[in-house]
């Protein structure tokens, strides 16, 4: 009875040894790495709690050969980024182009956590004085509009009246647009989705996008009587463009938000 007990005892010495030495190896400890690295691994139990050969890279949740104390010994951590830097002038002057912004990643995503959103981000716009300081001269045409939001941040300039002119709404009943508008899914351009047919829109005209002689915006339909079709074309997709007919020109725009915009 002796021998059985001391035999017992030994065990349990024994299997407390190894599970001290466990503990201080650990599957994962100090053995976290990036991407697919297949010399990433030691012999442990794992996750579907078999033992054998285990791994302690970030391949190893797509493969499920993960050591079992991975997910405490290398934690998701998710990709973190700056703020956005300011918008950018116009890529081009005295036509449609588009302006840029960018953001900084300041902590890449490790052991499989979020991975960085977009870093760049563009939005149409266009700039009314050239390289060489002088006013963009404005063509009859379509009417160029971009998102209500353009015009919270917009660049002015200074017209030839002593004080600014605070500017108008217009509104228009959306006639025909081309199918690319609703395919539009670009974070900076989803706004185009909201172009119907049909639908009663506002669009803002601002003393940035308007000209010095007719202080109007170019095809805002100023001047213009009677149901005529008036074309439009939105900034940042010159596939997505239509027709509209003006119904009137208000002092100041009441249509839902997704309904607004703004000539630029």
């Amino acid at each position: 009875m002796r021998r059985s007990l001391a035999k017992g005892v030994g065990l349990l010495l024994l299997t407390a040894l190894l599970g001290k030495l466990h503990l201080a190896e650990g599957g994962c400890s100090q053995k976290c790495c990036q991407d697919k690295d297949l010399t990433c691994r030691t012999s442990d139990w794992r996750m579907d709690r078999t033992y054998g050969t285990c791994f302690c890279d970030e391949g190893c949740q797509l493969t499920r050969d993960c050591c079992f104390d991975y997910t405490a010994e290398c934690p998701a951590r998710p990709c973190v980024v700056g703020e956005w830097s300011p918008w950018s002038g116009c890529v081009q002057q005295c036509r449609p182009a588009y302006r840029v912004r960018r953001r900084r990643v300041e902590q890449e995503p490790r052991n499989g956590g979020q991975a960085c959103p977009p870093l760049e981000e563009r939005a149409g716009c266009l700039e009314y004085l050239s390289s060489r300081g002088q006013t963009c001269a404005h063509a009859q045409g379509a009417a160029f509009i971009t998102s209500l939001a353009y015009s919270k941040g917009r660049r002015k300039r200074d017209l030839s009246a002593e004080s600014e002119d605070p500017g108008y709404c217009m509104e228009f009943q959306m006639g025909s647009l081309s199918h690319h508008c609703a395919l539009e899914s670009r974070a900076h351009a989803r706004w185009m989705q909201y172009l119907r047919e049909g639908y009663t829109v506002c669009v803002l005209c601002q003393p940035p996008a308007m000209s010095d002689a007719g202080h109007s915006c170019q095809g805002d339909g100023t001047g213009i009587e009677g149901n005529r079709i008036l074309q439009w074309q939105a900034v940042g997709n010159p596939r997505c463009r239509g027709t509209w007919k003006k119904i009137q020109k208000v002092e100041h725009c009441s249509c839902p938000v997704v309904h607004s915009f703004v000539f630029i």
